[in-house]
């Protein structure tokens, strides 16, 4: 490879909410544009992921809905970008095998996501545990070094470092190791990562499955139902805004989402809004922009068919297979499984 890979991929469970969207989608969108002529942009789908968990909705219309979103959030196609279904990449699987061969129990037992979809569980699939190992295939068949991930999975990221490094000290040198964790956020100008928070509660982190529909601002919400989430937010009593995730997360939340809906570094906002004690201002704000970029973004979003999906997909897939293979057809051999 002449250029290094970014790779993304966001599960197609459900529709997306804007944590999702400005912690994950924009933000990549952004990176490819920007890199698009001095990097390789791979963008699949990983349906396999999906299927570990209750599907909401058919797999297949989620699936071309998701990597509509991409085009809609502003995607410039290239021919560095590449689109692909990780279903239709064998070599996804194989390369999961050999490396859970690789793996201990005690690295999988390790991971949060794991502990926290287990809890209070009497029994969880396989797929749920040994997810993390199948992320580590997706990025080292392509000598990924970026892949822009929320913080939630900077512990996969340092996964597939150790297990490209064990790999490679055992059998072969064969693996690019990924960049830290720390890089990775750096490289995305996110040295904390993003974490955009529940609205509710914003001691957690903004998500599809939260009971209440206020917690959540989905990317299909119109601006009437996005300023009534955002006015009714949780913030605080303390009377002053200021950025403090530890005392503040309701109003950090806001300042953090004001940024990233208008593309400014997030010190240029606190100083626009520090000392500051009207905290309906900041809401009032925050739901103009966030109503602003949604409205853009569905309008974009009606305006691309499915067939452009499936052309890019079919052209993806071609190119993806080949340079998976590749790698595969290494790490069989470093096991001696191929001459």
């Amino acid at each position: 490879m002449t250029h290094p890979t970014i790779l993304t991929g966001l599960r197609i469970n459900s529709d997306f909410t804007l944590g999702n969207f400005l912690g994950a989608l924009l933000p990549m969108v952004r990176l490819a544009n920007s890199y698009s002529d001095r990097a390789e942009v791979n963008i699949f789908v990983p349906d396999l992921h999906s299927i570990i968990s209750e599907i909401d909705g058919e797999l297949q219309p989620n699936l071309i809905r998701s990597l509509k979103y991409y085009l809609a959030a502003g995607l410039n196609l290239t021919p560095k970008v590449h689109f692909y279904r990780q279903s239709r990449v064998p070599a996804h699987c194989e390369l999961c095998w050999i490396l859970n061969c690789v793996a201990s129990m005690g690295d999988l037992n390790r991971m949060t996501q794991f502990k926290d979809k287990s809890d209070g569980k009497s029994s969880v699939n396989v797929g749920i545990f040994d997810y993390p190992v199948l992320m580590a295939a997706d990025i080292l068949l392509y000598d990924a070094v970026y892949i822009p991930v929320g913080e939630d999975q900077f512990q996969h990221i340092e996964l597939a470092r150790r297990l490209a490094e064990k790999f490679n000290k055992q059998y072969s040198e064969i693996f690019t190791l990924p960049a830290t964790p720390q890089e990775q956020a750096k490289f995305m100008h996110t040295e904390n990562g993003i974490r955009i928070r529940d609205l509710q509660n914003p001691e957690k982190k903004m998500s599809k499955s939260a009971a209440s529909d206020h917690s959540k601002i989905m990317l299909s919400d119109d601006s009437q139902t996005v300023k009534k989430k955002i006015m009714s937010a949780t913030t605080d009593s303390i009377g002053k805004i200021q950025y403090d995730m530890f005392n503040q997360p309701g109003i950090s939340n806001l300042l953090q989402i004001e940024a990233l809906t208008n593309d400014l570094p997030l010190q240029d906002v606190i100083s626009t809004w520090s000392g500051e004690t009207h905290y309906g201002d900041l809401k009032q704000k925050v739901a103009t922009s966030v109503s602003a970029l949604l409205e853009d973004f569905q309008t974009r979003l009606a305006s691309i068919d499915d067939q452009t999906i499936l052309d890019l997909l079919e052209t993806g897939e071609t190119y993806a297979n080949q340079i998976a293979n590749h790698k595969l057809h290494q790490a069989q051999a470093a096991f001696g499984l191929r001459a």
